[in-house]
């Protein structure tokens, strides 16, 4: 199938996933600040949309083989493949880095796919992946670097907008791009700010755009887990690159303490990827316009530490 990233993109995959999806909650936070609540999502994450897309445009296509799909995923994507999955009747084998989450690889083999732990990265799972694929005959899918998945991320920026009428900007945590590249090319049609940050030690984006094209960069960060890519897709750099966006890197300090702001302030609970939009908007310059909302993107977390005294407290 041959497919390409922009607003027709977007749009068809809105129109596959009109009542397979929840549509995103948007909540006031403070003055000029709305939270959208997409760790609500089926999953746990706003990746649920992208996976969705992807199947249900092959299965219209007739190109989803009875051998299932297969991924490679720090956790969110592959939780997602496999919820798309059961739901399109097809297996879903799903590969994982060593040191995945175990939260997460619980609610993999809770929606039924078959979880395969191999090597220390991604891109190692990624692999294995591939070379599944080949093997066994099932679809490939990825857990950013596809049009079909940055598109049903992209529906999100709508949605925003039918809930926050006169939306100015957006903050949103990017890893590989899959979701910064879908709203960043549906809110360039509308004139929205996109706000990408990024751990300081995960910033495949940023180094992207200082180098001009896509570049490996190490990852170590308390959200690798979820934005540990190590390379940004194409379509997130061209997305970046049109204009209308900043990228803003934090510190895991600064993480861990939007994360935890958002647990004591609001008794939300979410990943350390999804408080890196919360992070940025809290120590970046503030976002041009009125009405900015930071994507609370996914929260298949433990939250057990979020109830742990901090350092130095008795």
């Amino acid at each position: 199938m041959e497919q390409q990233l922009d607003l027709a993109a977007v749009r068809a995959a809105a129109d596959r996933l009109a009542g397979a999806v929840r549509p995103v909650t948007v909540v006031p936070a403070a003055e000029g600040v709305w939270y959208a609540l997409e760790y609500l999502q089926h999953t746990g994450s706003f990746k649920a949309r992208g996976a969705h897309n992807f199947l249900a445009a092959h299965r219209a296509a007739g190109s989803l083989p009875a051998a299932g799909v297969t991924i490679a995923s720090g956790g969110n994507a592959g939780i997602a493949c496999a919820w798309a999955a059961r739901a399109h009747g097809v297996p879903a084998t799903v590969f994982l880095p060593v040191n995945a989450r175990p939260v997460k690889v619980e609610r993999l083999r809770g929606y039924g796919a078959d979880v395969r732990l191999v090597g220390d990265r991604y891109s190692e799972a990624l692999a294995a992946s591939r070379q599944f694929a080949a093997a066994h005959g099932a679809l490939a899918s990825h857990a950013y670097d596809h049009p079909l998945i940055a598109a049903g991320a992209g529906t999100l920026l709508d949605e925003i907008r039918d809930a926050l009428p006169g939306l100015d900007a957006v903050v949103v945590a990017v890893g590989g791009g899959g979701l910064f590249a879908g709203i960043a090319t549906a809110a360039r049609e509308h004139g929205v700010h996109v706000t990408a940050a990024e751990p300081e030690n995960c910033r495949a984006l940023n180094a992207a755009l200082e180098a001009g094209r896509p570049v490996d960069v190490p990852v170590e960060s308390v959200a690798a887990d979820s934005l540990g890519a190590t390379r940004v897709s194409a379509d997130a750099l061209a997305a970046a690159q049109r204009g209308g966006v900043d990228s803003v890197l934090v510190t895991d300090a600064q993480i861990t303490a939007a994360r935890r702001e958002l647990w004591e302030e609001h008794r939300i609970v979410v990943e350390a990827g999804a408080a890196t939009a919360l992070a940025a908007l809290r120590t970046a310059p503030r976002p041009p316009g009125k009405r900015i909302a930071v994507v609370l993107c996914g929260a298949n977390t433990d939250p057990s530490d979020l109830t742990a005294p901090a350092s130095g407290e008795a």
